[in-house]
């Protein structure tokens, strides 16, 4: 009897989905500057939630110059962005990204009120290899819905956590940055690297 009622408990109980998560070391030009985290998480109604922070201090002879701190909340359902509120502080200065997908309209609240006219919107949702497929790709930092050319560049050999892995390598170009990226063969995000005015940024997993 007990194990029968032990047997319906767990039967009632909801399932809950082990969340994935993406934890990168980030370098600028080989040095240490901070960490990134991507936490996905699976709600009801084939919806997921995706907390992302990302922690940056960058130093010039052991003194701070730059410090940068960018968190976002963004509700997905069906590969499509359904929400988003970020927050990110440049020094300084604070910037504010909030949207919400409402029909065939995503409207964004902030910074400036703003309208994109399609029914699915994707961030630069780097661990959903989905975006490849895009041609225009929403950067949650400022709001910005860039035009995203994308290409496939073939399989490399990459070091990841210290072991030789093949992988897929992806370049986004945009008018503001240039990114490339690397998926293993079963679409799992490895690395990622960008070109900036300051120098060059790679994502290392822990």
């Amino acid at each position: 009897m007990t194990k029968l009622l032990i047997s319906c408990f767990f039967l009632s109980m909801p399932f809950v989905a082990e969340a994935q998560s993406w934890n990168f070391d980030v370098s600028m030009d080989g040095k240490p500057i901070g960490t990134h985290q991507f936490v996905l998480s699976d709600k009801e109604n084939n919806q997921q939630t995706l907390k992302s922070e990302a922690k940056f201090n960058i130093k010039i002879l052991s003194i701070s110059f730059f410090k940068y701190h960018h968190q976002a909340n963004e509700v997905w359902e069906n590969n499509c962005l359904k929400k988003l509120e970020a927050k990110t502080q440049e020094n300084s200065k604070t910037t504010i990204v909030k949207g919400l997908q409402e029909k065939a309209i995503f409207k964004l609240s902030t910074p400036a009120l703003a309208e994109i006219n399609t029914e699915c919107v994707m961030t630069f949702a780097y661990w959903n290899p989905k975006i490849l497929q895009q041609k225009k790709l929403l950067n949650p930092q400022t709001g910005d819905y860039l035009n995203a050319n994308i290409s496939a560049l073939g399989q490399e050999t990459i070091v990841v956590k210290g072991q030789q892995v093949k992988a897929e390598h992806y370049k986004i170009d945009t008018a503001k940055f240039k990114i490339d990226i690397w998926y293993g063969q079963d679409d799992e995000w490895l690395a990622l690297q960008s070109l900036t005015e300051d120098g060059r940024i790679d994502y290392a997993l822990k």
